[in-house]
């Protein structure tokens, strides 16, 4: 059956007809030469969105997440993470393989807070026997939290925790407008405490590619550095950046749309039996729910010959709202979870 909804992840939003054109319509130059106005106007208006004074166009949200990380450490350093972050379980070791930096993960409450104290705690002293503690990784929104918005006091008080042990601080900020939109706050007042953020253009933003790193320009062009000895060294890129300059124009405001979409389908789900969720939990575009053990692929299937997709959690399921999911699909959904539960049940 011909995909009518497609709920696996942000990752999937097409751009609208307003951005292509943008991009078809886009100045390009040669960005390693520095010479692509789409690039350079990009760049610059994320740093200013963020409050910071320089930016870097990525592939992705795990390239940003790298080459800060490289950019911040030395070989041999230690990066303080949490234990369900995405850097740490679903980015592929990087940091470990391409950096040779240690990764330690401390415990991620519910909400995708990091504890203060178990920051002081995971910071080695100046020890030869152990690797310095150079930067902390906070995420925001938290992906495993079910798109939990981390506030500005959480995320200053985990910046402060790390700076007394001598910490710089990153944001793994993929879906940090999500947050902002979520807060009803700036952009800026989330990312102030930090040193570096990472955000991605292709979630919520709804870019076909991409993502922006930001920071002090002597960050940035060390990040530029890393960028480059990845490979990812790009030209004519201004045909996909300009895509992202119509995405921070106006892609923004319409998340509050997604979030109010994903409210509904918590909702909704929290009234099927065999499911559970807390809808008072979901405050962004992000839905993680408890299903029967061993349900999972049976669920995706019968899904999937409606024409919906999701991917076969088992026994916890994520639905992604975003950019071209509507309120009737979120209809359309629950019903067809309706009648798979209740045929599963009649069965």
């Amino acid at each position: 059956m011909e995909v009518r909804v497609d709920l696996r992840s942000d990752t999937v939003t097409m751009p609208s007809p307003e951005m292509r054109r943008a991009i078809y319509e886009a100045e390009v130059g040669d960005d390693v030469y520095g010479d692509d106005p789409s690039v350079n106007e990009l760049e610059a208006k994320s740093a200013a969105m963020l409050g910071k004074e320089a930016g870097l166009f990525v592939t992705s949200g795990t390239q940003g997440n790298l080459v800060s990380m490289l950019a911040h450490c030395g070989r041999g350093d230690e990066v303080v993470v949490g234990d369900r972050s995405h850097i740490f379980t679903n980015e592929a070791g990087g940091a470990s393989v391409l950096g040779a930096l240690f990764l330690y993960p401390i415990k991620t409450d519910r909400f995708g807070f990091l504890e203060p104290d178990e920051i002081r705690a995971a910071t080695n002293p100046t020890d030869y026997h152990k690797p310095p503690t150079r930067l902390l990784c906070i995420e925001n929104t938290h992906n495993q939290a079910s798109g939990q918005p981390l506030t500005v006091e959480q995320t200053e008080a985990m910046a402060d925790a790390a700076r007394e042990g001598g910490m710089s601080v990153h944001i793994d900020g993929a879906r940090i407008f999500n947050a902002a939109v979520s807060l009803g706050v700036d952009v800026a007042e989330l990312s102030a405490p930090a040193d570096s953020v990472t955000f991605c253009l292709s979630k919520g933003l709804a870019c076909p590619v991409g993502s922006i790193v930001v920071g002090s320009e002597e960050f940035i062009d060390q990040a530029r550095r890393y960028r480059k000895m990845l490979g990812a060294g790009m030209r004519q890129v201004g045909v996909i950046a300009a895509a992202g300059i119509y995405s921070l124009d106006n892609m923004i405001d319409r998340l509050a749309e997604d979030h109010d979409n994903a409210k509904k389908l918590a909702e909704g789900l929290a009234e099927i039996d065999g499911i559970s969720v807390d809808p008072d939990n979901i405050h962004s575009n992000i839905v993680y729910f408890n299903i029967p053990a061993g349900s999972g692929k049976s669920i995706a299937a019968n899904l999937k010959e409606r024409g919906i997709l999701v991917n076969a959690g088992d026994p916890v399921m994520r639905m992604v709202t975003h950019y071209g999911i509507s309120s009737e699909d979120i209809d359309y959904t629950l019903v067809a979870l309706q009648e798979h539960f209740r045929a599963a049940v009649a069965a």
